[in-house]
């Protein structure tokens, strides 16, 4: 499969949510690879780094037009690492890549960089600052992303490595800003940061491209404010953990907890949380898709501050396969108690997949809901 014959009509996103309105590839997966055809054509074995990319559009795209091999990937999602390996398989292009860590040997050597810009500039930092630390001086990086999304902050983060960042025309709304002249000694943020609340007496470590970073997110704080009202068990999960605050405040109360989270970013995080609080001893820390490692039936207790985006979609997908993935998880009886912000109202949807759901704190922005599992 060589030339423009790549078909990205074949490209899905299972076993992330599937949808009409939800897509394997967008406008900015195109113009990127066309932004970067001649450097990817031109790229030797092992050269070519690509990340943030969704499904795999990029990687199999580099693979499959240009024949580059032994490109070298990072994707923040587990479901979207699983979508692409699937995706390979499929069009024939399985072993022409690898996964990797966001850590030196991902960028090591690496001449371009392809990469879906981020949703946060912190996340952005990293990934810079990895790319300076240990490309080759000669790298270029192309970030693609719709217009909207890359501000001028973008291309500032960009240039506090690079020489020369300059914007291509849009196309689709989409647009790709090319990096090169990479600078040494650049003077970049470290990871992952770390914030002290001392009104919570905890220390929160993120990595760039974990949600909320060092702040607690408001929906954490409503969950934060019932743990007094869960029952007293042995062991718990937190689905969705984030960087780990409510797996923390668990284990403070002697609770060992399983913190499970499909973000690379934010098991990184919630293991230097959990060690920075001398709580990683009772916290076990798993990057995984909707507790698929978890047997069914064996848990009586699971926290859930669940995302109520897919991207840049409002879509209760991602919920709801948090739930039901949790029903599954759920002994009888077992409890799942879990925040939304209030107009989503899944206390139906919690009854049907979990059980039996009472509301135990509502306000206008937030609910708080225990389900027991029939």
């Amino acid at each position: 499969m060589t030339g423009f014959d790549f078909d990205f009509g074949r490209l899905r996103r299972h076993p992330d949510v599937e949808a009409p309105n939800l897509h394997a590839v967008d406008a900015t997966d195109r113009l990127l690879l066309d932004t970067a055809a001649g450097s990817l054509a031109g790229a030797g074995p092992g050269e070519v780094v690509v990340l943030g990319d969704r499904y795999g559009a990029l990687t199999l795209g580099a693979a499959g037009r240009f024949g580059c091999i032994g490109l070298r990937c990072h994707t923040d999602a587990l479901t979207g690492e699983l979508a692409r390996a699937a995706n390979a398989d499929r069009l024939g292009l399985a072993g022409s890549y690898a996964d990797c860590a966001l850590a030196a040997e991902l960028v090591a050597g690496a001449r371009v960089v392809l990469a879906q810009a981020p949703k946060g500039l912190d996340e952005l930092a990293e990934w810079v600052g990895l790319i300076a630390a240990h490309a080759d001086p000669a790298v270029q990086v192309f970030l693609g992303g719709r217009v909207k999304y890359l501000t001028p902050a973008v291309n500032e983060v960009l240039g506090l490595a690079f020489g020369t960042v300059t914007a291509g025309l849009a196309r689709q709304k989409s647009r790709v800003i090319t990096a090169s002249g990479l600078r040494g000694g650049a003077s970049l943020p470290e990871f992952p940061k770390r914030e002290w609340h001392a009104d919570l007496g905890m220390t929160v470590c993120a990595h760039g491209g974990a949600f909320a970073g060092t702040r607690i997110d408001i929906g954490t704080r409503r969950l934060l404010g019932v743990l007094d009202q869960l029952p007293a068990v042995p062991a718990a999960i937190d689905l969705g953990c984030g960087t780990g605050v409510l797996a923390v405040a668990l284990a403070r109360r002697g609770v060992r907890v399983l913190a499970s989270d499909t973000s690379a970013a934010a098991v990184r995080s919630c293991r230097a949380t959990a060690e920075a609080n001398g709580v990683a001893g009772l916290v076990t820390v798993r990057r995984d898709d909707a507790l698929a490692a978890v047997p069914a039936g064996s848990v009586s207790l699971i926290v859930c501050n669940p995302p109520f985006h897919l991207g840049g979609a409002v879509h209760a997908g991602a919920a709801v396969r948090l739930f039901s993935a949790a029903a599954r998880a759920l002994a009888p009886g077992g409890q799942l108690w879990t925040v939304f912000n209030s107009h989503l109202g899944y206390s139906s949807v919690l009854g049907r997949l979990v059980g039996p759901t009472r509301t135990v704190q509502r306000d206008p922005k937030f609910t708080v809901t225990v389900s027991s599992r029939r």
